[in-house]
């Protein structure tokens, strides 16, 4: 079987299937590419058994049907050094010789037939959702799990689909992150019993094979798994077991104060008052006076800090410790330039930082040494 395409759109392909392979485990065949070509496509299939990721190789010719299973690393390495615009691949049996202008390499190719099945996307009921859309809502949460947690839902991004919005949530127990979107169903896909739990790891994946635009994914949920179909590129992943928590109950329903926040400044502010922290003395004191936020730190054998932002705030004075990591990765995910609200109780309650479109993260604060 000899094959002819752009080079770059196969290390494309390999470098997305090569984010689902194993670098340690105790299947070797899973270390391995499968490449599968039938009627003028050619599919590179990924596996670590519990996520798998298909990957169609666009603009390539080929001269007949066959499957080979190729060495990801090594075949990763050949492509990336490579100048050639088009590459060649010649599969004879256990070998497979890769070609460009001047360079030629062979390797030893293993038997696909050892290869455990993937799936594919074949459902006629599901969901869709913009790339874009699904892009930043999975940007915006997956970062708030808690992927070492014994509490194995925790590990994961709750998915609460219905035929109108998509809402996405994770937490790791001192946080909680909750962005939604539209999304429509086609068909009457069934809802489940309740939301699935989509591995951390699975969502990281199909964030980083999403682009920009306004393409429609499609989201198909089964009883123990997910997959997703996003262009030449599809994901399936089994479902995280255990039960996430409520997270409409963890939002407080009311509050005591509301700051306006421009994200720039405030990450500013966030970033220098955690440069003297460390490991015992995470802790930083926002308080809330007349007009300003002043951010304080203190950590033994480091020093002290105090930074000041002006805010609009009149009403009795308020000190409230955070960790500043957990608000520095909600402001991050944002645009310098937009704004945000933060809403606060007291200085025990947890408080809430909401954008403009209604992404809502919610933060314990730590306990004051006083």
């Amino acid at each position: 079987m000899l094959l002819t395409c752009s080079r770059n759109a196969l290390t494309a392909a390999f470098s997305a299937v090569a984010g689902v392979v194993p670098s340690r485990t105790t299947k070797e065949i899973l270390k391995s590419v499968k490449l599968v070509a039938s009627e003028g496509t050619v599919t590179l299939i990924g596996t670590d058994s519990e996520i798998s990721l298909r990957c169609e190789v666009p603009d390539v010719t080929t001269d007949s049907g066959g499957q080979t299973l190729l060495p990801t690393n090594r075949m990763l390495s050949i492509l990336r050094e490579l100048t050639d615009d088009t590459v060649k691949l010649d599969i004879q049996g256990d070998a497979v010789w890769i070609r460009g202008e001047r360079s030629e390499f062979r390797l030893s190719a293993e038997d696909p037939a050892e290869f455990p099945p993937v799936a594919m996307f074949e459902d006629d009921a599901y969901f869709t959702i913009t790339a874009s859309a699904l892009k930043q809502l999975i940007k915006r949460t997956v970062f708030a799990t808690d992927v070492e947690s014994t509490r194995y839902a925790l590990g994961g991004v709750l998915l609460d689909l219905t035929p109108e919005r998509a809402t996405l949530a994770a937490t790791d127990s001192r946080r909680l992150s909750v962005a939604s979107a539209m999304c429509q169903a086609v068909g009457q896909p069934a809802p489940p019993t309740s939301p699935p739990v989509v591995p951390a790891k699975a969502m990281s994946l199909i964030e980083r094979v999403l682009g920009d635009s306004e393409d429609l994914v499609k989201i198909a949920i089964h009883n123990n798994d997910i997959v997703v179909q996003a262009g030449g590129v599809t994901i399936a992943s089994q479902l995280v077991q255990g039960r996430f928590p409520d997270y409409k109950k963890v939002i407080p329903a009311s509050y005591q104060h509301t700051v306006d926040l421009i994200v720039s400044p405030f990450y500013s502010a966030v970033r220098q008052a955690q440069i003297v922290t460390n490991e015992e003395s995470r802790g930083v004191d926002f308080t809330f006076t007349n007009g300003t936020l002043r951010l304080s730190s203190q950590a033994a054998d480091v020093g002290q800090s105090k930074i000041e932002v002006p805010i609009s705030y009149d009403a009795p004075d308020l000190t409230i410790t955070f960790d500043p990591r957990y608000i520095a990765d909600f402001l991050k995910v944002l645009d310098a330039s937009s704004q945000v609200k933060l809403q606060l109780i007291d200085h025990e309650s947890a408080a809430v930082l909401v954008t403009e479109d209604h992404y809502t993260y919610v933060i314990m604060p730590l306990s004051r040494d006083r």
